[in-house]
This record gives C-alpha cells, sequence and structure tokens, in this order.
C-alpha cells in the first residue's frame, strides 16, 4: 500500500513540476541543479552494495529528463545530459569496477579515436573542430562507457523497475509541459509535417523520441507493476496521457519505436510466464490496446486527421508524398556513398555533416547512426557495429533470465536509425539490455538452537 501511494505522489508530483516550470521557465535551471545535486548525494553517500542501484537511477533520471531540459533550456549545456550520464559510470566505475568479459566495449571506445585524427585533415577549415567532434562522438562515448559500466553487473528485476521508473518521472514532467504549452492543436497544426509548436516548442524528432521511451515504459509497468485496479487504472491512464502528445508532435519514429517495443517486451514476458499468468496478461494486453487505440482516436480528432495522413505519407490535402523518409534515404545514400571512397579510414567523425555544407550550404545531421558510423569510421566502423551487434547476443546466449533484454535492445536500434545519438537514451537502454538481472533472494529464517 505504501508503493502504491509513494507512486501515485511521485507521479503527480513530476506532473506539478511540469506546470510550474511552463508558467515559469527560469525553475528549469533549478530543476537541474536541485536533481544533480540530490543523485550525487546519494551516489557517493550510499553503501557499497547500493552504489550501482543509485549509480543507474541517477542516468535514468537525466536520460528520461535530457529532451526536457534542452526544451527548456535548463541544462548547463545541450549536451548535458550524455556528459551526466558518462560522468554517473565513470563514478561508479571508480567505486565499483568494471567487467573483465566487457573487454569488447574498451575495444568500441579505442576503435573512435581514430576518426579522430582523420577529420583533423578532412574538416573544412569553417568547421569547429572540437565543437563538432564533441557532438558526434559524445553519444557513442556514452554507449560505450554505460555498456562497460552495465556489462553482467547483477541487478533484481525489482531495481530494474526502480531504475525505470526513474526515467519515466521527468518524461511525465516533460509531457504535462507540452499539455500546457499547446492545449489548443488546431492552433498550431496546419500541414501533416512533424510540428515544432506541437512538441512543446523543441526539435519534434527529440520529443517524440522522448515521449516514446515513456510509453514504451508506462507499458511495462501496465504489464508487470500494476498490482491493483486503482495502479492499472492510473497507468492506463498515464499511456493514454503520453501516447497522446507523442503522435500529435506528428514524428513517426518515436512513436513507432515505443510501440514496437512495447509488443516485443510483452512476446517474451508472456513466453516466460507461467500458465496462470498467461491469462492475466492477455486481459491486459486488452486493456494496453485499448488505451494506444484511444489515444490514436482522440489524435486523429483533435488534429482533423492529420495524425492517419501523417502515417499514411499523405500531405495535409491527401496527396501521397513521394519519400516516405522525408529526405532521409538521401543522407543515407550519401553517407554510404562516403564509407564506398573512404572504406579503410572513413571521413572522419563529424565530415558527413560537414560536407553537406560544403555542397548544399546546409548541414543537416544525419538520422542513421548505421550509415554515419560506417562514412565516417570506415573499416573501423565495421568492427564497431559487429560489436554492438554480437556482443550483447552472446550474452543473451549464455543468460535468459532478462525478460527486458529484446525490448531494450530494439530500443536501440529502432532510435539509432530514425533518430541517431542526438540523445542518451539509445545508447543507456542500450547498456541497461546489457545488465544482470537476478530474481530477489528469498531471506532465509535459521531456528535458533536452544541450549542444552
Amino acid at each position: 500500500m505504501k508503493t502504491n501511494i509513494t507512486y501515485i505522489s511521485a507521479v503527480g508530483f513530476h506532473i506539478a513540476i511540469g506546470l510550474l516550470i511552463y508558467l515559469n521557465e527560469s525553475l528549469s535551471k533549478v530543476y537541474f541543479a536541485v536533481a544533480l545535486v540530490y543523485f550525487l548525494y546519494r551516489i557517493l553517500l550510499a553503501n557499497d552494495k547500493q552504489k550501482t542501484f543509485e549509480v543507474l537511477k541517477a542516468c535514468a533520471y537525466f536520460v528520461g529528463a535530457e529532451v526536457f531540459f534542452r526544451t527548456t533550456r535548463g541544462a548547463i549545456s545541450y549536451e548535458a545530459g550524455k556528459y551526466l550520464v558518462i560522468l554517473f559510470v565513470l563514478i561508479g566505475m571508480f567505486y565499483k569496477g568494471v567487467s573483465g568479459k566487457g573487454y569488447p566495449y574498451f575495444l568500441y571506445l579505442l576503435l573512435l579515436v581514430p576518426s579522430i585524427f582523420v577529420a583533423s585533415t578532412t574538416l573544412s577549415f569553417d568547421a569547429n573542430f572540437r565543437t563538432n567532434i564533441a557532438f558526434v562522438l559524445s553519444g557513442p562515448l556514452c554507449l560505450g562507457l554505460s555498456a562497460l559500466f552495465c556489462y553482467d553487473r547483477k541487478v533484481t528485476f525489482k531495481q530494474m523497475s526502480q531504475i525505470l521508473l526513474f526515467m519515466l518521472l521527468p518524461i511525465i514532467t516533460h509531457t504535462a509541459y507540452v499539455y500546457f504549452y499547446a492545449p489548443e492543436l488546431r492552433d498550431v497544426l496546419s500541414s501533416t509535417a512533424s510540428n515544432r509548436e506541437a512538441a512543446g516548442g523543441f526539435g519534434s524528432n527529440q520529443v517524440a523520441t522522448a515521449l516514446g521511451l515513456g510509453m514504451f515504459i508506462i507499458g511495462m509497468r501496465l504489464l508487470v507493476n500494476s498490482a491493483t485496479f486503482g495502479i492499472r487504472l492510473l497507468n492506463v491512464l498515464l499511456l493514454v496521457f503520453i501516447s497522446y502528445r507523442a503522435v500529435v508532435t506528428l514524428s513517426r519514429g518515436g512513436v513507432i519505436a515505443g510501440v514496437l517495443c512495447i509488443f516485443i517486451f510483452l512476446v517474451y514476458y508472456f513466453a516466460q510466464a507461467k500458465s496462470k499468468v498467461k491469462i492475466e496478461i492477455i486481459g491486459i494486453f486488452v486493456l494496453l490496446v485499448g488505451a494506444l487505440m484511444l489515444a490514436w482516436f482522440v489524435s486523429s480528432n483533435q488534429t482533423r486527421g492529420l495524425t492517419e495522413k501523417r502515417y499514411a505519407n499523405q500531405n495535409a490535402a491527401g496527396v501521397q508524398k513521394n519519400d516516405v523518409s522525408t529526405g532521409r534515404t538521401d543522407l543515407f545514400l550519401g553517407e554510404i556513398d562516403g564509407f564506398i571512397t573512404n572504406p579503410f579510414f572513413g571521413i572522419g567523425s563529424s565530415r558527413a555533416k560537414d560536407r553537406r555544407i560544403e555542397e548544399e550550404g546546409q548541414g543537416i545531421t544525419s538520422h542513421n547512426e548505421i550509415s554515419r558510423t560506417l562514412a565516417e569510421h570506415g573499416t573501423f566502423g565495421v568492427i564497431i557495429l559487429l560489436i554492438l551487434v554480437f556482443k550483447p547476443l552472446d550474452m543473451r546466449s549464455r543468460n535468459r533470465k532478462n525478460y527486458f533484454f529484446y525490448a531494450f535492445l530494439a530500443f536501440w536500434f529502432a532510435t539509432i536509425n530514425h533518430s541517431s545519438m542526438r540523445i542518451a537514451a539509445p545508447a543507456f537502454m542500450y547498456a541497461l539490455a546489457l545488465l544482470n538481472v537476478v530474481n530477489e533472494k528469498n531471506p532465509i529464517h535459521r531456528k535458533q538452537l536452544k541450549e542444552q
């Protein structure tokens, strides 16, 4: 009962934060500073047994809050989310070390280095070398260090649920802020293009990715952490609440990734469940689908059918668009061409964006981490991708207990293919897939022997 009250209070508190920051955006800086001090305090003062758990909770919270802090300009820098995850896992490594079995991720980090030297000779004179390199490599660096820290590290299923809850709470704050920012969608939506205003005044791709992550987490909570009718109802309302705002950004990638990962998790959770639990899961599945359908129908009504046209790849007049990828195919092919012309060492970090500035006059960042990695790292990029794909699968072949595994990995893969690694979420979710999730140990009660 106490756990339920704490959960409800935490949700209400974070909705209130969203309202307060909407009313006074400068409070976002206070929110950031308080959260940072709080989590550093928790990490540094935690006992050795709880240190890993506190590090992962801190990382999760700032992963969930990253896009919100960018939207409200509350963080100390644009890339603060990734840098704080890096800081927290480095603190964790200092206290807890790393697993020797995770050495491929150390190799992965080393393979990122040559592209920096190549970039020093290929980037244009006008490019800011330090800023460009930091922007492109902060995501891969965040992934590599997070993976090193998480690899084969034990957490319980209960702790994993808590980690995901800490990621969800700031996403609830973000969703509330977006509701207050653009309550009347009819006033801001006039086409099927992704809409900045509907996303709370920030890039709709990143906002939809964050809200899609929220959909995924609340969908999992509906299946795993909804023991009472009241909590189940609250989670259904939150799923509708978050899904609706994700859909009306008209940025499809984050929504599709969120829904895909919910159903991947459902399949593996159902497969591992006991027979008597499977009937309950089917009932919750119906509830989950109903919540998603409700969010879809409300969004369609509020946008006057623009959401259906967007997902059908049509313009506002209902005319089919030629390119379903909205120009991303050209970016992908351009980067593959960079790999083909420079197959050994690649074109160097950030050169893909820099080259588009030279040729087209605009530096559109890549939406696809796979093609960017191949183009900028060459043969080293091939090895990097092989490590990222096959090392987790190798771990999975020896430990099949973690029913979160495929859903986390799917979120990483889906996100890097539509939003690259512009935010920390795909990097950290990938790392979470490498955790060794174990069952809670039941306490052993030993009967005291009486003296004879």
